[in-house]
């Protein structure tokens, strides 16, 4: 892990976290940490303390779901829970979206809010970690912040 590099995406990841009064700690990896496991081997935590960043669409609105690397999200489930239907969002809807792109998106730093859903499964970890802006980068947060700084709504994202 090494630290101080500089990218627009971040710069503003970076900025969005100091407005809500969160120190930005974001890590840079000179290997790509595009995946939760790639993540979580590279930090060393479990797979599961990853809050992965995926952008759906509810009914073509893009929404933002932060989920634990532990599973992947239950479209069907989670639409229904928030009355919708969900459907994973193509790479340039995320770009538009976040102002990001996929393997890197960050809970903020958008370019204007976008809802938000947070996995309660996050809750479990002590610490948990967020992609920063870019493929190669990440900042830790705890499941209380990570609801805070976003807005998001903390939900299930896989039925039990």
């Amino acid at each position: 892990m090494t630290e101080q590099r500089t990218h627009p995406a971040v710069e503003r990841v970076r900025s969005a976290l100091a407005a809500s009064g969160v120190p930005a700690e974001v890590v840079w990896f000179d290997d790509s940490a595009k995946t939760a496991a790639e993540a979580a081997a590279a930090i060393g935590c479990d797979v599961g303390a990853i809050a992965n960043s995926l952008v759906f669409t509810l009914d073509g609105e893009p929404v933002l779901v932060m989920t634990s690397g532990s599973h992947r999200v239950d479209t069907a489930f989670l639409g229904a829970l928030i009355g919708g239907r969900l459907k994973r969002a193509d790479a340039d809807v995320v770009k538009a979206a976040t102002g990001q792109v996929i393997g890197g998106v960050a809970p903020v730093g958008h370019p204007s809010p976008i809802r938000t859903w947070v996995d309660t499964t996050l809750a479990e970890y002590p610490e948990i970690w967020a992609a920063a802006g870019h493929a190669h980068t990440v900042f830790p947060t705890t499941f209380d912040e990570l609801v805070r700084v976003t807005r998001g709504t903390p939900t299930p994202v896989v039925a039990d």
